[in-house]
Parts: C-alpha cells; sequence; structure tokens
C-alpha cells in the first residue's frame, strides 16, 4: 500500500487558480459620496433660490418685455442705456448710499452701547432684554405704518402733542418732504434694526472670558484701555456679522421707505429699491436692469467693508 505524500497546503488570500480574491470593499456606495448626501439638499436649495433667479434676472434685463409680460425679443443693452440715462439714476444711487452707510452707521453704534449695557447686572435686566424685542417681532410693515399714522399732519399724535406744549405754531408734513422725511425714514430702520443687531453684540460680549478682565485688572489697566484693547478686538467677529447682515439688509430695505412715503414726491425719497419696484410699472426690462445695478452695488458695498475691516486677519 503507498501513501500520498500530503498536497502543500494552499497560499494564503489565494482562491481557485490561484487568484487572489478582491479586496472586500468596508466602505458601502452611500460613504464613498462623503458628506455630499449631507449637503446636496442645501446646494438644491441655494440653486433653486438664489442663482436661478440671478440668472433669471440677468436674462430679463436684456429682453424687450410688455407690461402684460410678454417678450418681443432681445433689447442687448438698450434697457441699461435707458436706465443710466435716467435723470434721477445719480440722485437715487447717492442717497441709497447715504441711506445705508447712515443707518448701519448708528444702529451698530447703538448697538454695541445697549449690548454693553445689558452684558452688566441691574434690576429689571430680563425685562428689558425682553423689551428690545418688541420691534423685531413686530411686523416691519405694520411697524413703518405705525410711525406714518404718528407723523400724520392732521391727525398724528407728534403734531397734536407739540401743538399743545407750544412747539409749532401749525402741523407739519413730517413725510412730505425729503429733507424731513428721510431722517423719520432713518430713524423708524434703525429702530427695527437695533434688536437683532444688539443681540448679536450681547452674544459675543458673553462668549470674552472672564479671566481675561481679572487679568486686566491686575496689570492696572483703565476701563477704557480693557474695553479698547480686550473688549473690542474679542468682540470683532460678532460685530462684523452684524454690520454685513445690516448693510444686506438695509440696502435692501423696500417696506419701511414704501410704506412712509413711497419714494415721493417724485423720487425725492426712493431709494434704488423703491426706484426698480416703480420702473416695472413702465419698462420690466429696465427695473430688471435696475435690479441688476442693485445686486452689484450690494457686493460691493459689502466687500468694501470686509476689505476695510481685514475680516480674515487676525489681531
Amino acid at each position: 500500500m503507498s501513501l500520498k505524500a500530503p498536497s502543500p497546503p494552499a497560499e494564503s488570500g489565494r482562491g481557485r487558480g490561484g487568484r487572489a480574491p478582491r479586496p472586500v470593499s468596508r466602505r458601502s456606495g452611500l460613504a464613498r459620496l462623503g458628506p455630499l448626501p449631507w449637503i446636496a439638499p442645501v446646494i438644491l436649495l441655494i440653486l433653486a433660490v438664489v442663482v436661478w433667479p440671478v440668472v433669471e434676472l440677468v436674462r430679463t434685463s436684456f429682453l424687450n418685455i410688455s407690461i402684460s409680460g410678454k417678450v418681443r425679443g432681445s433689447a442687448g443693452t438698450d434697457k441699461f442705456k435707458k436706465l443710466f440715462e435716467e435723470s434721477d439714476f445719480g440722485a437715487v444711487l447717492t442717497w441709497t448710499v447715504v441711506w445705508t452707510v447712515v443707518v448701519v452707521t448708528v444702529t451698530m453704534l447703538l448697538s454695541l452701547a445697549l449690548a454693553q449695557l445689558f452684558n452688566q447686572k441691574f434690576p429689571g435686566r430680563r425685562y428689558v432684554r425682553w423689551a428690545l424685542i418688541a420691534p423685531w417681532a413686530a411686523s416691519v410693515l405694520m411697524t413703518a405704518i405705525g410711525f406714518k399714522w404718528m407723523l400724520n399732519q392732521t391727525a398724528g399724535v407728534l403734531n397734536t402733542l407739540m401743538l399743545d406744549l407750544g412747539l409749532i405754531d401749525s402741523s407739519k408734513d413730517w413725510l412730505g418732504k425729503a429733507e424731513t422725511a428721510w431722517p423719520w425714514m432713518m430713524g423708524v430702520a434703525v429702530f427695527v434694526s437695533l434688536p437683532f443687531t444688539t443681540y448679536t453684540l450681547l452674544a459675543g460680549l458673553q462668549t470674552i472670558p472672564q479671566d481675561v478682565y481679572e487679568a486686566s485688572r491686575i496689570d492696572g489697566a483703565s476701563p477704557w484701555q480693557t474695553y479698547r484693547h480686550i473688549t473690542l478686538p474679542m468682540l470683532r467677529p460678532a460685530f462684523l456679522v452684524g454690520v454685513v447682515i445690516n448693510l444686506i439688509n438695509v440696502f435692501n430695505s423696500f417696506p419701511i421707505i414704501w410704506a412712509m412715503t413711497q419714494g415721493g414726491p417724485g423720487y425725492d425719497t426712493s431709494t434704488s429699491m423703491v426706484f426698480m419696484y416703480k420702473l416695472k410699472e413702465t419698462d420690466i426690462g429696465e427695473s430688471a436692469a435696475m435690479s441688476v445695478v442693485n445686486f452689484l452695488m450690494v457686493v460691493v458695498l459689502v466687500l468694501i467693508f470686509l476689505k476695510v475691516s481685514r475680516w480674515n486677519e487676525e489681531d
């Protein structure tokens, strides 16, 4: 009886025919996509809400469209030429920049003071904080209409009060002239912008460690030196957020001006947003061209501020 020599063991990792088996992937097909499945809805939303309207807006500005909305062919750059030749175009752009800069500057300064106050402990602080939310919770349009009635020439409470106190001899039409209407509209814009900005800065103040203030007191720094060299630099991220959001919101502010003066008399109290809205009554293509200019202007304003503020540089 002959004995056969035992066959050598198969090499590890070898299958039939001596071929190495394919490595089994530990990641499923979905995992290979990484974070794409999670951010895809956001990307689609941005494309639908932001990118597509901008593309349509630019396309419309080069079309000849009737008041009824019927496209009558391409207009080339005629709508932009017509817009730039408008007699009120330069004044409207100037007032838009003045409106935006003044409202944002006053809002940031007042919000900085209020945030500093609310960061201190005092009796009734909680209720004062709640009271500041009221202008934010109320509709901007409703607030503007309320101020419009308060400033009414015949039945407004302001004229009635000033007449009773002998401050004026006769009722004034506060919103009938640009020189008096602009300050009131700016005041309303600041009023409705304060809550968000104040709470943004307050949140930034509350993230500053108290140990830093303790160290500054030990080093003998004065309150002004502490505020200038510690509070303001560490508040910079929250401050930048407040300024950028306010720049966009104030520039695009429409309800306040439309509810209080409708941009009149004429275009004397119109910003570029109101001017654009009025143009649609006569020429939709020209109104679209004004919208493109508005979009570019707000982008330029934000970029100028970010450049001046050096937002991506560490102190």
